[in-house]
């Protein structure tokens, strides 16, 4: 009796769900602008052209292991990008990742001398 080849060990079976997973999320932002009428920026059309191109064709889309956790098809910064793109198409406000600005009260108070002289 023969036997089956052995599956894909769990994590080869995550990273191709993985890879499954940003297609269709890359997809999906695509329809979604094009469906509500949303014009994607040159540049919003091309990375979603790019980076479907290269997980279809690498399995992932960046090469430093560094930048995404293992097994994942998309590094966080791309994660980001495409979650932006997604809330543009549906006509929300994208939320910007970066550094809220305070109106400088964080900054430390000196209540001692003012005039400079000791």
């Amino acid at each position: 009796m023969k036997r089956k080849p052995p599956s894909d060990s769990p994590f080869e079976a995550q990273r191709k769900a993985a890879q499954r997973s940003a297609l269709n999320a890359l997809k999906r932002a695509r329809r979604s602008a094009e469906k509500a009428g949303v014009s994607l920026s040159e540049w919003e059309g091309e990375f979603l052209d790019s980076v479907s191109d290269r997980v279809k064709t690498h399995g992932r889309a960046f090469a430093d292991p560094e930048k995404g956790a293992p097994g994942q098809a998309l590094s966080a910064m791309q994660g980001r990008k495409l979650k932006e793109i997604a809330a543009k198409a549906k006509g929300e406000e994208p939320k910007r990742w970066g550094r809220i600005k305070t109106s400088g009260s964080n900054r430390p108070q000196d209540y001692g001398n003012t005039t400079g002289k000791g």
